[in-house]
């Protein structure tokens, strides 16, 4: 998996703490976050990515999927860059 980085929605859920598995500041979190509104955000910054539906580790029991996004830099920068692009929810 070289060049590439998985990101799960609850990494910009802004309901779960850091420790529930939430990556980014709380300023750049959205609460609610689907894998709907992560595809809309990769499409909006233009990357590269496929979904799957695979969980993530923490939330064996739910099946929010995944995007698999091909990115070289760090992980930090790709969820910064996402976070950007989420919109904020109504």
């Amino acid at each position: 998996m070289e060049n590439e980085r998985v990101l799960y929605p609850c990494y910009f859920n802004a309901a779960l703490e850091r420790r529930q598995g939430r990556r980014v500041p709380l300023g750049l979190a959205q609460k609610g976050v689907t894998m709907q509104d992560l595809e809309r955000a990769l499409k909006k910054t233009g990357l590269r990515f496929r979904v799957e539906t695979g969980p993530h580790p923490a939330y064996w029991y739910r099946r929010d999927g995944r995007a698999v996004v091909a990115w070289t830099e760090s992980k930090e920068a790709l969820l910064r860059r996402v976070a950007g692009a989420l919109e904020q929810k109504k």
